[in-house]
């Protein structure tokens, strides 16, 4: 395996089995110089969301570094006050705009129970997801996006979508890492064909300054940070590591050349809940 490997959803695209994660990444130089520190080292998978407000630095950075687009794979996510049809595809086209972009790799649901849906009544929350969904699939068919998929999404509300979907989602973005490994979320992915995407694969940070990690460091000559992704990599899931520093970046990158054993694996599932849970997806205030 290795920066430029692939895994292959559901519809046959081919999506690099890392990506660079642009949570948190300010507007600006910020944003624009973080991706483009990874775009030089390697990375050729992005991701970012509307409501990270970063579109247009990303899209600068993506145009700036020369590659062509051909061999970039980009995701966006549609944010919770566009759950109509018609705010659905406004929405995607704000995004490419920003992007500079005629279409995208990825376009995935943000979040499955926003507070503030526009769609009303008893299972709103269905009802909306149903109607996005729609626009999703009108969206993929158009071109506008080879791939689609949901993030933050549990197995009810996956179960709920079948009942109207007619293309699956490929891809589940989530919470992972060894403290929040959502296992039956997981294995229902995995039996249903949707990939595993592992946001915060570092856990915010939480994992950092644990025994079981550092020793694992010290046994692989290896940064604590490597090691957590290499977890998530050996348990088929594609990490979206972030940063904003150069030398960051760069070692995130560098996990290909090893593997955990099974007992360093199992050492590090034992790490469950010993830092932050996944958000409760049906109690967001946004």
């Amino acid at each position: 395996m290795s920066l430029t490997d692939t895994y292959t959803l559901a519809n046959g695209t081919k999506i690099p089995v890392l990506g660079f994660g642009t949570w948190q990444s300010a507007d600006g130089d910020i944003a624009y110089q973080s991706v483009k520190w990874a775009l030089d080292a390697g990375y050729r998978h992005i991701d970012t969301a509307a409501i990270y407000g970063n579109e247009a630095s990303v899209g600068r950075a993506i145009k700036d570094s020369g590659i062509p687009r051909e061999f970039l794979f980009v995701t966006s996510k549609l944010w919770n006050d566009a759950r109509t049809y018609e705010t659905v595809t406004n929405a995607l086209d704000v995004s490419l705009d920003k992007l500079g972009l005629d279409y995208l790799d990825l376009y995935l649901i943000h979040w499955p129970n926003p507070a503030g849906v526009q769609i009303k009544g008893e299972n709103a929350w269905q009802s909306a997801n149903a109607e996005t969904w729609h626009a999703f699939e009108d969206a993929y068919t158009a071109g506008k996006t080879k791939a689609i998929g949901v993030s933050n999404f549990q197995i009810h509300h996956l179960e709920a979508l079948t009942k109207t979907q007619t293309i699956a989602p490929m891809v589940n973005q989530n919470f992972l890492n060894p403290s929040d490994q959502q296992v039956e979320l997981v294995a229902y992915n995995n039996a249903h064909n949707i990939l595993n995407e592992a946001y915060s694969p570092l856990g915010t940070g939480k994992l950092i300054d644990l025994p079981q990690v550092s020793s694992l460091a010290e046994k692989y000559n290896k940064s604590i940070p490597q090691i957590l992704i290499r977890w998530s990599l050996d348990k088929g899931f594609l990490p979206l590591p972030k940063s904003t520093h150069e030398s960051y970046i760069k070692a995130n990158a560098d996990v290909f050349d090893f593997v955990l054993t099974g007992d360093d694996i199992a050492s590090l599932d034992k790490l469950q809940a010993v830092g932050e849970l996944h958000t409760n997806a049906d109690q967001v205030s946004f």
